[in-house]
């Protein structure tokens, strides 16, 4: 029977080393798992920072192009509301050179001029304009 005990203390020597491997293996594996994780996580950490500041400085320079394509399309704006408005009046004139009628001597009208064959005194008539002028308030006095 003695045998047989040493057989299964030997049975139990292997298996007790066996485990104790195998636990020095799991550990060493554990914290190689976690020295993976935790550099990914860095690597991670990193890489949202370079991406969030390169994405808060794209929207920078977006919103500096954005502003000067809003003042482009102002000044646009009012380019086409100028141009509008020149061809608005030479389409007027056009038109109104279309509606001139051309005269010729026929056309015209001549009126006999009267000869007034009282000459009056220019210094009379110039009083009489500022008497009237004085009584109808077209020259007022004071303030």
């Amino acid at each position: 029977m003695k045998i047989f005990k040493n057989e299964n203390s030997l049975n139990k020597n292997l298996s007790n080393t066996n485990q104790i491997n195998s636990e020095n293996i799991s550990l060493f594996n554990l914290k190689l798992i976690h020295k993976l994780f935790d550099s990914i996580n860095i690597s991670i950490l990193i890489l949202i920072f370079i991406l969030s500041f390169l994405s808060v400085n794209s929207q920078r320079k977006w919103s500096i192009i954005y502003k000067n394509l809003a003042k482009t399309r102002s000044n646009n704006n009012n380019l086409i509301d100028y141009i509008s408005k020149t061809e608005e009046f030479y389409i007027n004139e056009i038109e109104t050179l279309n509606t001139l009628k051309k005269t010729t001597p026929k056309d015209l009208i001549y009126l006999d001029k009267q000869i007034n064959k009282q000459k009056k005194n220019n210094l009379n008539q110039y009083i009489k304009y500022i008497k009237n002028g004085l009584k109808d308030s077209k020259y007022q006095r004071g303030y």
